[in-house]
């Protein structure tokens, strides 16, 4: 039997459906993400800690669970809100259904939920604070709950999910880059490796000069979770080392360079995240698809007068995407090239990654 498990917005709402995965309560930001294949790769991407990840798609669970489509070491999203859950799947590399991972990560899942109705309203008044809880409770209590969360604009989250040490892989390959971790993605990791890179993965807080005495020909800052303000110390490295380095960044290390340099940076409505964002490139006119999942973006106006200069942006809704240094081996997108899930339209990004390594 299902047990029934209960949703609570920050502006009083409760929603009831029915519980799966682990019997316990979470809170987190509630947010939507609109692709329709990826919940896999979605649940596992540590950009998603703090937040109670729902899908618009209304069906869930279908082609099961792998560890292929890892991309971290396990579920980082605090709660999985779907219309349907299915517990059956039909996939020849699956080897659970989506109820027992969510189970074995102590994870709460919440389904019969409209999502559409859900999506709307998260669209109309921005993402909010929420808890879910598959055990129970009263209303009144769980409300209490997400009242007295912090925003996510105030947690410092990017800790909970980097590295706590060095690790050194494809230390055999020709080249070396260090990924700066904030929640790196396997993904990013593996685009890398195929290139003839190796990659010496830091603690996000490593400091300039032991990231040079690891002798890398370049640096990736990674994606991760929450708000770029609260790792100033990973701006001020990027800084540090912006004239020693070729430099890139994936999504919050776009944002985290575009600091460094002087940006500011917004808290978004509802963000982007999704396999379908369109993202145009200012100087080659070309649009392509791309997987995002962010909730702030760099402030566009603040660029003017910086040597950073906007080349790629959002067509929905015209906020950055892309910005590259007037001077400097330095670029960062807001997009996420490696996928996981997605398409992989700007996989080509690495090419370039590879490109000015090789050049300097």
């Amino acid at each position: 039997m299902l047990k029934e498990a209960k949703l609570a917005l920050e502006d009083g709402t409760i929603l009831k459906g029915e519980g799966f995965g682990f019997e316990t309560i979470k809170t987190g930001e509630v947010v939507f993400a609109t692709g329709m294949t990826g919940y896999v790769e979605s649940l596992t991407d540590p950009s998603y800690k703090g937040q109670i990840l729902m899908s618009t798609y209304p069906l869930q669970g279908n082609y099961g669970i792998s560890r292929d489509w890892f991309q971290s070491d396990g579920i980082k999203a605090e709660g999985f809100v779907v219309r349907e859950q299915n517990k059956y799947p039909s996939h020849r590399l699956s080897k659970e259904n989506l109820p027992d991972f969510l189970d074995e990560y102590q994870i709460p899942g919440i389904s019969g939920i409209d999502t559409r109705y859900l999506t709307l309203k998260i669209r109309r008044h921005g993402a909010m604070k929420g808890a879910i809880s598959t055990e129970e409770i009263e209303d009144a209590e769980l409300l209490k709950l997400v009242s007295e969360q912090k925003n996510i604009e105030d947690i410092d989250l990017v800790g909970t999910v980097a590295v706590k040490k060095p690790k050194i892989i494809g230390e055999e390959l020709k080249h070396r880059a260090v990924i700066l971790d904030c929640g790196i993605k396997k993904n990013s990791i593996d685009s890398l490796l195929k290139r003839g890179i190796g990659v010496v993965v830091l603690p996000y807080n490593t400091g300039y000069k032991e990231i040079l005495d690891y002798d890398p020909e370049a640096l990736l800052v990674s994606s991760g979770p929450g708000n770029p303000t609260r790792v100033t110390e990973v701006a001020k490295t990027v800084k540090n080392l912006s004239e020693k380095l070729p430099i890139s960044g994936i999504c919050l290390g776009h944002q985290i360079i575009s600091l460094a340099f002087g940006a500011k940076i917004n808290k978004m409505k509802f963000g982007h995240r999704g396999i379908n964002q369109p993202v145009k490139n200012l100087i080659t006119g070309k649009v392509t698809i791309t997987s995002q999942n962010h909730g702030f973006t760099v402030d566009a106006d603040s660029c003017k007068d910086l040597p950073i200069k906007i080349n790629q942006v959002n067509l929905n809704d015209g906020t950055p995407e892309g910005i590259e240094h007037e001077e400097l081996p330095i670029s960062s997108v807001q997009y996420h090239p490696e996928a996981g899930p997605g398409p992989n339209d700007s996989d080509n990004y690495f090419d370039s990654f590879l490109k000015v390594l090789k050049e300097y």
